[in-house]
């Protein structure tokens, strides 16, 4: 922070209209307004805050529209309140930060981000090779670890079909540890035109379902066969472009879901579990896919 930033008033009133309108962002009615939300935390802020610099660097828009940290956090963080392109980081008391921020033990600093506005059409125009589809899905911390596994896997995008839950929701950005700067997130689109959308595209579509015919270490096995040349024969599943869709974590893939996927691919289950969270699914399903695309 520059010496100016450095001396200037810190925020002491935990009241204040500029700290409830932060705080507004917790909600998904404050956030749909304004379209912006809240990155907790200097891991997250950080992301924001080197994406925000990438894209300033290539005169796009912002990223970064407000940070506020305590003293404390601005000491320890100097790279996160300084020369943050166009952005005049505001100190803050900790309980101002606390007022701001969802979580119960805040970590002295937040930054209020811009939405980013990932379209369909533009996400398809790119040939993506792995997208994670969210149907339904209610769970905000299952929707970020869904994200941030997307992200791991190397996987081109996000999509949250209608009736998912807001994936700007302060626990679910939490939960993608920063991971939801790194790619394109598409929401609120109806399954029926994702799906279509898709096929035109030659993207095909995997419905991860506990009682799916399919089992996915056969799969496995079988792109590993293939890449060996001893089954070069079979149709390949794996390897192929893939939207993987996962389900709603009490009611699973609905009908619609179902009956779109060109297979229903089970996780197979070795101990006594009855199933896997949808994220943890999720993380098994992206990578399989991720390590038979590298692979081909």
């Amino acid at each position: 922070m520059n010496d100016d930033a450095g001396r200037q008033p810190v925020m002491t009133n935990p009241r204040a209209e500029r700290v409830r309108e932060v705080a507004r962002l917790a909600t998904r009615s404050g956030r749909s307004r304004s379209m912006r939300f809240l990155a907790e935390g200097p891991q997250a802020v950080r992301e924001a805050v080197r994406l925000h610099r990438e894209r300033s660097a290539a005169g796009r828009d912002a990223v970064v529209h407000q940070i506020f940290a305590t003293p404390d956090a601005a000491e320890r963080h100097p790279d996160l309140v300084s020369g943050v392109p166009g952005v005049e980081p505001r100190l803050a008391e900790p309980a101002v930060i606390a007022a701001m921020a969802d979580t119960v033990s805040p970590q002295g600093i937040v930054a209020v981000c811009h939405q980013p506005q990932a379209g369909l059409v533009d996400v398809l125009a790119a040939k993506p090779r792995l997208i994670a589809v969210l149907c339904e899905v209610q769970d905000p911390g299952n929707a970020g670890t869904i994200l941030r596994a997307a992200d791991a896997a190397g996987a081109d995008a996000v999509v949250a079909t209608t009736g998912s839950v807001d994936l700007f929701n302060p626990k679910a950005v939490r939960s993608t540890v920063g991971s939801i700067f790194h790619l394109p997130i598409v929401t609120g689109i109806d399954f029926a035109d994702l799906a279509e959308a898709l096929r035109r595209t030659g993207v095909g579509l995997l419905a991860a379902d506990g009682y799916g015919a399919a089992d996915l270490d056969e799969l496995q096995d079988r792109a590993a066969a293939r890449r060996l040349g001893v089954d070069a024969a079979a149709e390949p599943v794996l390897e192929r472009p893939t939207a993987w869709l996962f389900g709603n974590e009490a009611a699973g893939l609905g009908d619609e879901q179902l009956e779109a996927a060109d297979l229903r691919v089970a996780v197979p289950l070795y101990g006594v579990a009855e199933s896997l969270n949808v994220g943890t699914a999720a993380t098994v399903c992206l990578y399989a896919s991720a390590r038979a695309q590298r692979r081909a």
